[in-house]
């Protein structure tokens, strides 16, 4: 057994959670997010906790459940806290800015960057260089982090692209003559 399934998963004040089957909506003061459990795993309200556990006795039962309640986990603090992620953007004449809701960067290519921003994700860009990002899904804003830093990830000789905060670049030593 997983020991961190077996964990219940507590609700604090201000949450309000719906499970109708397979399926779990969390409320809270930040907004709204649902998912749909798998079949193998059922769930249980237990006072103010959820307490997670497998319908088989499978090994796929047992692998499952403690991935379903790290989600419901993750939603709760989404709806309460909200999740940020910020990047770097390093190197000459590499800058960002937010036009509406599109992320434009100036990436040393011959052509801007446009990203569409999605619904539920904020995005900041403080001094040129540095980006917030900010949502309630955590899968969902780390998954646009991870596509701004795509455009430039930082090459090894340099440095130079986009990083995410405090990152460590090892950098190469370049050719000796």
């Amino acid at each position: 057994m997983s020991r961190v399934g077996k964990k219940p998963v507590e609700i604090p004040s201000g949450v309000t959670p719906t499970v109708s089957g397979q399926d779990i909506k969390i409320k809270g003061p930040k907004g709204e997010l649902s998912v749909r459990i798998h079949d193998d795993v059922s769930v249980k309200m237990d006072g103010s906790s959820m307490v997670f556990a497998p319908r088989a006795n499978s090994a796929e039962a047992k692998r499952l459940y403690p991935t379903m309640r790290v989600l419901v986990k993750n939603m709760i603090e989404g709806v309460t806290k909200g999740y940020t992620r910020k990047l770097e953007i390093q190197g000459v004449g590499l800058r960002a800015n937010v036009q509406g809701s599109t992320f434009v960067g100036q990436l040393g290519f011959s052509h801007e960057v446009r990203y569409t921003i999605p619904k539920g994700v904020t995005v900041a860009v403080e001094n040129q260089t540095a980006v917030t990002i900010t949502g309630i899904d955590k899968q969902l804003v780390g998954q646009v982090a991870a596509n701004i830093r795509g455009f430039k990830p930082p090459e090894p000789y340099k440095g130079k692209g986009i990083r995410y905060a405090g990152e460590y670049v090892m950098i190469k030593e370049g050719k000796k003559k």
